[in-house]
């Protein structure tokens, strides 16, 4: 049964380093949403980097996630002290699960603030795909897709919520998807 992939993607307005009160609460925040959405009913698994340091993103090893790779429009820092993003790459059983994570609870108070955080754009910020069951998705994937979304728009292999298709590639709206990643009848 085919599996939905999520990979998000923001500019923050200071880099990760910076000592500043919004970057901590940034990061404070952060790890409570990671540790609520974990929990979420439809939730799989992200990609984590083995050691998991505070931005470094760029030379971790990401495992079965591959490269770290970002949009060609990020054009900040890609060291510890100077990287100047956020970005997630997930898994889900459906887009229903996944849009109900998003808007609800603690993440729908963190959207509430991101532009406190992020850099305002014409950019999206996050992209859907359905992968094969057993399947991980890559962040070269992610970034394909998003930088697909910009350039033409919604398509079967790279999606928003609110133009989303079904894994039969047919156009669907969240709540026509279950949670098992079906056409709901």
């Amino acid at each position: 049964m085919p599996r939905l992939a999520l990979y998000t993607f923001g500019v923050l307005k200071s880099p990760l380093a910076d000592p500043g009160p919004l970057t901590r609460e940034f990061y404070e925040r952060g790890e409570a949403v990671y540790r609520k959405i974990s929990r979420h009913p439809g939730y799989l698994a992200r990609a984590e980097a083995a050691g998991g340091d505070r931005g470094v993103l760029f030379e971790a090893d990401w495992g079965p996630w591959g490269e770290f790779a970002v949009p060609a429009w990020y054009d900040k820092g890609r060291t510890a002290e100077t990287t100047a993003l956020a970005t997630t790459l997930s898994l889900w059983t459906g887009l229903r699960p996944a849009f109900d994570a998003v808007y609800t609870g603690l993440h729908r108070e963190a959207l509430n603030r991101r532009h406190d955080w992020f850099e305002r754009t014409a950019h999206p910020t996050h992209v859907f795909w359905w992968v094969p069951d057993g399947a991980i998705p890559t962040w070269q994937d992610g970034v394909r897709g998003l930088e697909h979304l910009h350039d033409h728009g919604s398509a079967p292999h790279a999606f928003t919520f609110h133009h989303a298709f079904a894994p039969d590639g047919t156009p669907a709206r969240a709540n026509d998807i279950g949670p098992e990643g079906d056409q709901a009848h």
